[in-house]
């Protein structure tokens, strides 16, 4: 079992949303009180452009998070893709008592298995493969640490299925955003879509393995028009920013 992190957790409720904290004012997830099943924070509904990006209502059957914050894409994807069997590698063993209690995880192991592990050595030792893996772990002070490192996201590509697809939370305004994305593209022979960053500084990048993805801006907005219809997401500024990553690629696939 990993050295349990010294820092504390704690929840705050505000306008009718709770947010976790990891020891400092750094929101690592929330939740509308509400509805619970819908993704509040922005970075959130982005990381599930993935769906949009492999348009299969049966895709992703298997999912690996690492970080599990506040389970907002746990519980998406659970409601949302219900032949998905989630694996979710988490540091920290306080955090999915902290998700089950005031964040409304669900309790289904059939469906949605939790590991306490370091997400690092986890996957240099996994032998599974996924058709989606989320990256999303920081630590108390925002930083990604090992997590943005070659050696790693090599790993997670080995990882990923034919129909593989890597979505990482980054920040981009950190000084080391530029060294984990050239990181990324070394390790995915540079078939990554980096979106650019949101107002809170959170910027999404998807890394492709397998099957190429064609980068149709008129299929991708219909696709997310769908997903809108058929989950309640709401896509907001992100829809545009899916456009200006796309038309950063000059040949339109990843």
């Amino acid at each position: 079992m990993p050295k349990l992190p010294s820092h504390s957790i704690e929840t705050s409720d505000e306008a009718g949303v709770r947010f976790l904290h990891f020891g400092s004012e750094w929101v690592q997830g929330a939740m509308r009180i509400a509805r619970p099943w819908s993704l509040e924070l922005e970075y959130t509904r982005e990381l599930m452009l993935a769906l949009a990006l492999r348009p299969d209502n049966d895709w992703p059957r298997t999912v690996l998070q690492i970080g599990l914050g506040a389970a907002s894409v746990t519980k998406f994807l659970y409601r949302h893709r219900r032949n998905c069997h989630q694996t979710i590698v988490e540091i920290n063993q306080a955090v999915p008592m902290v998700a089950l209690q005031m964040f409304k995880l669900p309790q289904d192991e059939a469906r949605i298995q939790i590991e306490i592990a370091d997400g690092i050595e986890w996957m240099a030792t996994a032998r599974k493969r996924f058709d989606l893996i989320v990256v999303d772990g920081y630590d108390h002070n925002a930083r990604f640490g090992g997590l943005g490192s070659e050696a790693f996201y090599r790993d997670c590509r080995a990882r990923l299925s034919k129909q593989g697809l890597l979505a990482l939370n980054l920040f981009g305004r950190s000084r080391g955003y530029a060294r984990q994305t050239e990181n990324l593209s070394q390790a995915f022979s540079g078939r990554l879509l980096p979106l650019p960053a949101n107002d809170e500084g959170n910027a999404i990048v998807f890394a492709a393995a397998g099957s190429p993805i064609r980068l149709d801006i008129d299929g991708l907005r219909a696709q997310c028009q769908q997903l809108a219809r058929e989950t309640g997401i709401r896509w907001g500024a992100s829809i545009t920013r899916l456009e200006q990553a796309v038309s950063s690629k000059p040949d339109h696939s990843i």
